[in-house]
C-alpha cells in the first residue's frame, strides 16, 4: 500500500498533545494521525450502518399484518411448547 505525504492544519495544543501521545506509544506521529483516522472512519461507518438498520425496522406493522400476528400467536405458542 502507497503511502502519501500530506499537511494539516491543527492548533498548537492539539499539536502538543499528539506530540505527547506518539511519544508515550513510541510510534511516529503520522501512525497516530493513521490509526486515529483509521479509528474515526471505522466509527462513522458502525454509526452509518446503526442508522440503516433502524430505519429499516423503524416501520411499524399495518393494521393487516397486526392481526395475522395475533392470530399466529396461540399456534405458534403450541409449536414451541416445551421447547425451551
Amino acid at each position: 500500500m502507497a503511502n502519501r505525504k500530506t499537511a494539516i492544519s491543527l492548533q498548537d495544543t492539539l499539536l502538543e498533545q499528539v506530540d505527547a501521545m506518539a511519544r508515550e506509544m513510541n510510534i511516529p506521529r503520522s501512525r497516530l494521525f493513521a490509526l486515529a483516522v483509521e479509528d474515526f472512519i471505522r466509527r462513522y461507518q458502525n454509526q452509518q450502518l446503526l442508522e440503516r438498520l433502524n430505519a429499516a425496522y423503524e416501520d411499524t406493522p399495518d393494521p393487516s399484518e397486526q392481526s395475522l400476528r395475533r392470530r399466529m400467536r396461540r399456534p405458534h405458542r403450541t409449536i414451541v411448547e416445551g421447547e425451551w
